[in-house]
Order: C-alpha cells, then sequence, then structure tokens
C-alpha cells in the first residue's frame, strides 16, 4: 500500500489517482479544508482522513508519498514511518520515479504547461495512444463522470505524459525522453534571483534528455529559443522541433482569426483548419505543441497519423474546455460571463486579458486581481504596472502572501504592498483614458468587500473575472450565486 501525506495537493493528489488506477491500493491524509481534489478522492473511493495520527503508519504500508508542505520534524506521520523505515519519497521524487516506469515526456515553462499538458492529453485520446497524462490542475476533458474535472487520464500504460514544475528545480526528479518547453522569463524571484537563474535552471532540465531524445520550444518565446540555442550548441544529439507563428517547419502557425468566439487556425504540416474555443493566440500555441506531440508519438506507435485521427484530433481540439482555473467559465446569467483564471504573471494577465477581448470585443471586461507574493510584485511592478490595458473595470486586493517565501522589506525601502501596486497601475491607465473610454481601477483591500459594489455594478454584457493565485476566486463564485439565484431568480 502506498499512503500519501498531504493527499489533497493537486500533484499529490494526481499521482495518487494514477496509482490507484494501476492497482495499487492507496489511502492518504490532509487538512479538514475542502479543495476541488476532496470530490476526486470520494468519487475514486480513495480512503483518506482529514488529520495526521501517527497510530496509522504500520508495518503494513510500502512507501509514503508525501507533499512539500510537510516533514519529519512536524508531522506526526511523516515522523513514525521514518522511525518505521518505510521508504518516504517527497512528491516531486515519487513523480519521478514513476516517470522511470514508462517512455516520458515532461512539459514544462513559466506559463501555459497546465493547458498545453491538458491539450496533449485530449490529443493522445484522439489518437489513440496508450499514454498516462497528468496534469497539474483539473481538467475538465478528462472529468467525466466528474463535471468538475480530474487531474488525471489513463489509456494505457506504454508513455506518460506530466507537467513538470520548474520551482526549486522539482522537474530535475523527472526522467524524460522528450520535453516541451512552452516560456522561460523570471519569476518564482524567491527562489531565482534573477532570469539567468532560471533560464539555467530549464536548460539545466533540457540536459536530461538522453541523445535522440526532442525537445519541443515555442519559437515565439525569446527564452525558450535562448534555451534551445545553448542545448542545440552543445551537440548532445538532441532533436530540436520549433512550433509558433515564427516557428520553421511543420509547427509554424501560418494563419489566425477570431471567429464567432472560436480561435480558426492552420498549422502548417496539418492539412485543414484548426478550431478552439479557449481565448488567446497563447492557446493556439499551446495546442501546436500538443499536435506536435502526438504526432511524433504517433508516428512512433503507428508510423503515422493518418487522416481519420487527424480528423479526430481537430475534433477534439475544438470540443476543448480547458483546466480549472484556467480561463474557466463558472457560468453565465443575467447576460453576465462569470469566469476565473491563474494568471499571476504579468505576461500571463496580459495575453488572457487580449485573449478575452479578442473573443468578446463588445462585451465590457471587469477584472479582480489579487496579487501572488511580495517578491514577485516588487521585482516585476513595472510589469504589473502595463498588462492590465484591457480591463475596462479593474478591482485591485491585497497581497496574498506565500508560506515559502520570506519578505521583510519595509515600505520606503524597496518594499510593496497591495496599494503599492494600484498606485502604479492606476498612474498608467489614467493616461490611456479618452472621452469616449474611461478606464475605472479600484482598491480594496479584501477580495470578500468588493461583492456589494459589484453587485451594483456587474450588468448585461460584462465578462467578469477574478484572476490570480490568491484566495479572491471565491467572490466569482458568489457573484455568479446572487446574480442567477437572487438578482434573476
Amino acid at each position: 500500500m502506498v499512503y500519501f501525506v498531504g493527499i489533497k495537493g493537486t500533484g499529490v493528489c494526481a499521482l495518487a489517482e494514477l496509482m490507484f488506477d494501476s492497482g495499487i491500493k492507496v489511502e492518504g491524509s490532509d487538512i479538514p479544508e475542502v479543495f476541488y481534489t476532496d470530490t476526486i478522492l470520494k468519487e475514486l473511493k480513495i480512503p483518506y482522513y482529514e488529520n495526521f495520527d501517527a497510530t496509522r503508519i504500520t508495518s503494513e504500508i510500502d512507501m509514503v508519498v508525501y507533499s512539500a508542505a510537510y516533514n519529519a520534524d512536524t508531522n506526526p506521520e511523516l515522523a513514525r514511518a521514518q522511525e518505521l523505515g518505510i521508504p518516504m519519497f517527497k512528491y516531486t521524487d515519487a513523480l519521478g520515479e514513476w516517470s522511470k516506469k514508462f517512455d516520458s515526456t515532461g512539459i514544462c515553462g513559466v506559463h501555459g504547461k497546465t493547458t498545453t499538458t491538458a491539450l496533449c492529453g485530449v490529443c493522445a485520446r484522439a489518437a489513440g495512444l496508450p499514454a498516462q497524462i497528468l496534469v497539474g490542475s483539473a481538467a475538465i476533458d478528462f472529468g467525466q463522470p466528474l463535471a468538475s474535472g480530474r487531474s488525471t487520464l489513463t489509456l494505457g500504460d506504454k508513455y506518460f505524459i506530466a507537467e513538470t514544475c520548474e520551482y526549486r528545480r522539482h522537474f530535475l526528479s523527472f526522467h524524460p525522453q522528450r520535453i516541451i518547453l512552452t516560456s522561460v522569463e523570471s519569476d518564482h524571484q524567491d527562489y531565482f534571483p534573477d532570469y539567468e537563474s532560471i533560464r539555467d535552471a530549464f536548460i539545466e532540465y533540457c540536459r536530461l534528455l538522453p541523445s535522440g531524445g526532442q525537445l519541443f520550444y515555442c519559437a515565439d518565446d525569446p527564452g525558450a529559443s535562448e534555451a534551445a540555442d545553448i542545448i542545440e550548441k552543445e551537440n548532445r544529439g538532441i532533436e530540436l522541433i520549433p512550433y509558433g507563428f515564427t516557428a520553421l517547419g511543420d509547427y509554424r502557425i501560418v494563419s489566425y482569426d477570431v471567429e464567432g468566439e472560436k480561435a480558426v487556425f492552420s498549422i502548417a504540416g496539418i492539412p485543414g483548419e484548426i478550431k478552439i474555443c479557449v481565448p488567446g493566440r497563447h492557446q493556439a500555441l499551446n495546442a501546436a505543441a500538443a499536435i506536435a506531440l502526438t504526432n511524433a508519438l504517433a508516428k512512433k506507435e503507428f508510423g503515422s497519423l493518418n487522416e481519420e485521427k487527424i480528423q479526430s484530433i481537430k475534433t477534439a481540439l475544438e470540443n476543448f474546455k480547458s483546466t480549472k482555473r484556467r480561463s474557466e467559465i463558472i457560468g453565465e446569467t443575467s447576460g453576465i460571463i462569470f469566469m476565473d483564471d491563474y494568471g499571476h504573471h504579468p505576461t500571463a494577465i496580459k495575453t488572457t486579458l487580449e485573449g478575452l477581448k479578442s473573443f468578446y470585443p463588445t462585451r465590457r471586461l471587469i477584472v479582480s486581481f489579487m496579487p501572488h507574493t511580495y517578491s514577485r510584485t516588487a521585482a516585476m511592478l513595472e510589469e504589473f504596472s502595463a498588462c492590465f490595458n484591457d480591463a475596462d473595470v479593474l478591482f485591485l486586493h491585497k497581497i496574498y502572501a506565500s508560506a515559502r517565501e520570506n519578505y521583510d522589506v519595509p515600505l520606503g525601502q524597496g518594499g510593496v504592498n497591495g496599494e503599492t501596486l494600484y498606485k502604479e497601475i492606476s498612474a498608467v491607465r489614467a493616461a490611456l483614458n479618452t472621452a469616449s473610454s474611461e478606464k475605472e481601477t479600484y482598491y480594496i483591500d479584501e477580495p470578500d468587500d468588493a461583492f456589494k459594489p459589484l453587485c451594483g455594478m456587474l450588468k448585461d454584457a460584462d465578462i467578469f473575472v477574478t484572476l490570480g493565485a490568491g484566495n479572491n476566486w471565491p467572490l466569482g463564485e458568489k457573484l455568479y450565486t446572487y446574480f442567477k439565484e437572487v438578482k434573476h431568480g
């Protein structure tokens, strides 16, 4: 049996799903707080406890997998496992061990890795590939019969496609035969102090590829292209496969348009049009990466993608509903679309809002944003100030602090808070105002305190989006319920 400490965590739960689907007996524990993973665990009937009790750890357990949030010094179950000499693996190390069992592909990047992995899953299913897929969120398209989605998809046991994380170089535990690299730029400033340090981490990951391995990289992303160039110059025998609007070869995006709330684009090596209903040009990039990987695996498995499989992949892409907290539509009522998105880096925010404006050009876009981590906010203050230009109305909130960062820079000495960001953004947005269009910007410290003013502000044909990696997402659900049950009902 494998026992998971912190089983409600996104990645930990996903690995528990895969092991369970493979016939391994699984149990676990976590805190009482409710997460979306509670639904998954209950649906699968995986036993779990909402506290930590050392008496549960016995010699019947073959292995303990634990979230990085816990350690043997503070968690009684891990301490007991250590006493009994039970093999213990941090989640990322356990994922790495799991990847050894398969022909594995790691998907990485500062932006886009979650959606790209989910797209790889639906394309693999459409192509009939015997693969397992693990996503760092709930993929709605994996979710039957769960409406809220699943983090894994099991189609067979030959290939493994997994989202892999750069934070603290966690992805170095993975054993890839192929890598998709979506983007490289400065982020996680609490661990990577500058661009070069995070770039070098991605390069180190790419160096894990064996001779004959494949690196799919976004040619439109300067950081990804730089990493690929460095790998190419090292002559490691790695095949480099670019994709994107500026790419050369089969995965160049040669056209892109928006028609009736759908992106319509074409790729050089794939006949005909491809459609996807998730907003933004960056989603065409993600789809191109998924197609490139699927084609490579299909060549290995079948020799090629025939016309029937290509059409099946196109249908899967057009029906793709994305993942939880990635352009996720909570619902539509009273003529208002309520959405939630995890975007918390300036680049992701900018591309997300641009995508929404291109899909819904006549709708007013109202955004609630909660910054995530003081270190990121301070390091990228200028970038944050210019990434909200497509929002017609913007509500800003306090910074959502991370337990993993140690930030004690005082205000006035380079320190920041939510109001610091508000002042910077307000100045930029004020310069965009014209006689016919005014960008409204508000600061309300606690997200829930924005509920009442938003109830009076939202109207037919608006889009309301909660944006960020903080805890402002319940605001959107609360507003949706109000307009559906009180105002509309």
